[in-house]
């Protein structure tokens, strides 16, 4: 991930934390959730010449990505403490 690309990840992130914090994801219908993010996206996509769609693409690909790379970072932690204890390779990941 590029830095330009990480730092409209972090953007959009920060900007959903206080945007989405009183819902439920898991109750909450995604096109409410998208709808919450559109103000953000439409100013990076002001910022950029880009479509408030390509961002909304580029978030959903950033997103993927920064999941996979955390999960990989989870297992490679979890494969090197087999034999540590939950606590402390939960102390190690936060």
């Amino acid at each position: 991930m590029t830095a330009e690309n990480q730092k409209i990840l972090d953007r959009i992130n920060a900007y959903a934390e206080k945007a989405l914090a009183d819902i439920d994801p898991q109750k909450t219908r995604i096109s409410f959730q998208l709808e919450a993010l559109k103000p953000i996206m439409q100013e990076i996509a002001d910022e950029t010449g880009k479509s408030v769609e390509d961002i909304f693409i580029l978030y959903m690909d950033l997103a993927s990505e920064a999941s996979v790379e955390a999960e990989k970072n989870l297992q490679a932690t979890l494969d090197e403490d087999e034999d540590a204890n939950f606590s402390s390779i939960a102390n190690r990941l936060s």
